[in-house]
């Protein structure tokens, strides 16, 4: 096999793009401001954590600078991450009731320098139970990452890991971002209890943060030889539109190893499937800008393209009523 055969191999393009990702040769475009994405949804094993800290490292390795929020009592995120998150470390908890600052609890991920997480510890399993007698115990995560500490940070990137659950951790976090990322995972039962998700953010949208909104679907544990995954591909695309990513997740035993050496998938095996998954899924995230939704479509956010007709018979009826008002 001659040299350039070699280098068109599957084999090789891998080994390419892990070598990009060893020595920081990728990047991507700073956004305007600050994007705060909480990745939710009530179903667990869907790969919420996975997603939030894949995303976060893929990002930071493409040159931007990324903070995780660790919400879950279970603390994966920031196990995943490499951080201390021992009981008695500065945690999302003491931020939450107002013990700490935001920046008095953020960690450095000692995998990537771009890379920060506020971990969480087993005391935010009682937090739930505390913040309800506490004053705005819905915006406590918003008060703490007020749009100062992010400037002065210089974060570019806020992601926010929830628990499987609609309590009062996830509407913090929902009301301290403006997007929402939904994993799902394709299998059976896809979309089972994401029409309550939808609720739910449709009445945090509706009486606590009118910015919250659906910037995009991502589709998780993907696996090419069964027809189930495409079943619910096609199902997912067929229902949200084009807010759902194009680069799905394939069911990947290195994306399952990795936390296990405290290591996302995009430091533990670079050059892996599931790593190049989220390293392409991250730069479309980063690429296509944030979809907001239209009037029509609720808390789901649309693409540029897709809001333009929507408002185009308005525009052109518009256009011809000012035509009839000038006549």
């Amino acid at each position: 096999m001659d040299e350039q055969q070699w280098d068109d191999t599957p084999i090789a393009a891998a080994a390419r793009r892990a070598a990009q990702v060893s020595t920081g040769s990728l990047s991507l475009p700073k956004p305007d401001a600050p994007r705060t994405i909480t990745i939710a949804n009530q179903k667990g094993g869907v790969g919420k954590t996975t997603t939030s800290v894949n995303m976060a490292a893929s990002l930071a390795y493409h040159g931007l600078k990324v903070l995780v929020i660790d919400l879950d009592p279970q603390g994966n995120a920031s196990t995943a991450l490499g951080v201390e998150h021992r009981t008695g470390t500065l945690s999302s908890y003491e931020v939450l009731i107002g013990e700490v600052s935001a920046a008095e609890a953020v960690q450095q991920s000692p995998a990537n320098e771009n890379l920060f997480c506020i971990p969480a510890t087993i005391d935010l399993a009682g937090a739930e139970i505390e913040l309800v007698s506490l004053v705005r115990r819905e915006y406590r995560l918003a008060d703490a990452l007020h749009q100062e500490f992010l400037e002065e940070a210089g974060f570019d990137y806020v992601f926010v890991d929830c628990p499987p659950s609609l309590g009062l951790l996830t509407i913090n976090a929902m009301t301290a971002v403006n997007e929402v990322m939904i994993p799902i995972q394709c299998e059976y039962y896809a979309l089972e209890g994401v029409g309550q998700l939808l609720g739910n953010i449709t009445m945090i949208r509706q009486h606590l943060n009118t910015q919250l909104h659906i910037s995009a679907i991502i589709l998780t544990m993907y696996d090419g030889r069964t027809k189930l995954s495409q079943q619910v591909v096609d199902e997912v695309s067929n229902q949200f539109g084009d807010v759902v990513l194009n680069n799905v997740i394939p069911r990947s035993v290195k994306v399952s190893e990795a936390p296990g050496f405290g290591q996302t998938v995009i430091d533990y095996d670079p050059g892996s499937r599931g790593a190049l998954a989220y390293l392409d899924a991250a730069k479309e995230l980063a690429t296509r800008g944030d979809y907001q939704p239209h009037e029509s479509t609720g808390p789901i956010g649309v693409s540029p393209d897709i809001a333009a007709q929507l408002n185009g018979p308005a525009d052109e009826a518009d256009a011809v009523d000012e035509e009839s008002v000038e006549e």
